[in-house]
């Protein structure tokens, strides 16, 4: 997917009750090899990849980009929140925004990825106001799903992809409105 436009980029760090959403440092390294090379991370994102691979070609300072934030907790990376270009075709057309998430499975199941994907949407809203959010998961992805939901996703299509059924949710700005059918 290609990158979105921001002001200034990284922008001064997000804090939550939590966690730190921030720029990738090099610090964080590991912790993405771990995350790309994590078979369970990978299930919902069509498999892991080889870690030897990965060791030989993440960047010294990987996911340094444009909406690209780290998810920190107690002073380590958990996970990553991304805010890119929706290149498919969608509710809202090419073009539009798109949320997307991965934490390390010990961070699963705390609340930390709602925690962090709204810090993101507020910012977010702050940044490019008047814009909505899409969000793509697998269907059987049932946390994915529910997350969608709570943070105010509203199904706009199911289709076949990657050998799985795929959901499209759409997010529209201020305060979380989901678009309803008379908005698509």
């Amino acid at each position: 997917m290609s990158e979105l436009e921001f002001p200034t980029w990284p922008p001064a760090p997000l804090t939550t009750e939590r966690l730190v959403l921030r720029g990738a440092e090099a610090r964080d390294r590991a912790a993405f090899v771990e995350l790309f090379a994590s078979p369970e991370v990978g299930a919902h994102l069509g498999g892991p990849r080889p870690r030897e691979a990965l060791e030989h070609e993440m960047p010294e300072v990987p996911g340094r980009r444009p909406g690209l934030f780290v998810a920190e907790f107690a002073g380590t990376m958990t996970g990553v929140i991304t805010l890119d270009r929706d290149r498919r075709e969608g509710a809202k057309g090419p073009g539009a925004a798109e949320l997307g998430f991965m934490l390390l499975p010990e961070a699963w199941g705390r609340g930390y990825a709602e925690e962090a994907c709204a810090a993101v949407l507020g910012w977010f809203a702050g940044v490019r106001p008047g814009e909505p959010v899409a969000l793509r998961t697998r269907t059987a992805n049932g946390r994915a799903m529910r997350l969608a939901a709570r943070l105010g996703f509203t199904e706009v299509e199911r289709y076949e992809e990657y050998g799985a059924e795929q959901w499209l949710g759409v997010r529209l700005p201020s305060s979380g409105r989901s678009a309803s059918a008379a908005e698509r």
